[in-house]
């Protein structure tokens, strides 16, 4: 499994005061930002795939967006994005397929037809399943997620040569894990609720997850994420708080 050798030292986020890089020198960059999950999916793919001397990361503070960011390299001002061979190109889902792709390392896409067709079916589904998250946090958020919890829980029994949605770890994976690692932390801190319990297949697979390096090394400390889903998400207080 594709690991740094070593630690890699992250470059403080770049505010609306911090100068811009060069840009099209040669240098592939991933413009990213520490605590978004659309991001993180590109960084998880970049480090599994052993590029961290090969993609430069770019960390952007989007509560302080540098205004050349969105004047000069991304029009769009989200991240992630991706400088590489004289354009910049963004979409998470989009750019962790280009990187498989385009980058040396072990291969995110099965060969295997059915787990090939089942992949493409299940990240067609992620945006889908993440709205219905952020979405049940209005409501009764234990029994709202319930019925996608259970969902993961079916998907992961589709293959029995490995713990992950493909058996092995592939781009679904990636796709998934930032957001059900925060609304783990979320809703065992906030709603004080267990999302694995009577879910063994969701357990194992968040615990191999995070086993991968690759993976570890991208994880927003689980304080921040319960301050940051408080003051942007958790509006509404919950009857059980």
């Amino acid at each position: 499994m594709a690991t740094a050798a070593l630690k890699e030292i992250l470059p403080p986020s770049l505010t609306s005061v911090s100068e811009q890089p060069p840009l099209f020198d040669g240098t592939t960059r991933l413009y990213t930002s520490y605590t978004c999950p659309f991001a993180q999916r590109v960084w998880i793919t970049r480090n599994y795939k052993g590029l961290q001397e090969k993609i430069k990361l770019v960390a952007i503070d989007l509560g302080d967006r540098p205004a050349w960011y969105k004047e000069k390299v991304y029009p769009e001002n989200k991240v992630p994005s991706l400088e590489h061979n004289g354009k910049v190109i963004g979409e998470s889902l989009d750019l962790i397929k280009y990187v498989d792709a385009n980058f040396e390392g072990p291969s995110l896409v099965p060969s295997d037809p059915a787990k090939k067709e089942f992949g493409k079916k299940l990240v067609s589904e992620v945006d889908s399943v993440t709205r219905e998250l952020y979405s049940a946090l209005k409501g009764d958020a234990i029994q709202q997620t319930s019925s996608v919890f259970d969902s993961l829980e079916n998907a992961l029994g589709k293959f029995d040569d490995g713990p992950f949605f493909l058996g092995q770890f592939s781009w679904v994976d990636i796709a998934y894990i930032p957001f059900i690692e925060r609304f783990q932390v979320v809703l065992a801190d906030v709603f004080k609720h267990d999302i694995t319990e009577g879910r063994p297949k969701l357990r194992a697979w968040i615990e191999e997850v995070n086993k991968i390096d690759a993976y570890a090394r991208t994880r927003t400390d689980p304080k921040e994420i319960v301050e940051l889903f408080k003051k942007r998400f958790l509006v509404v207080q919950n009857p059980q708080q």
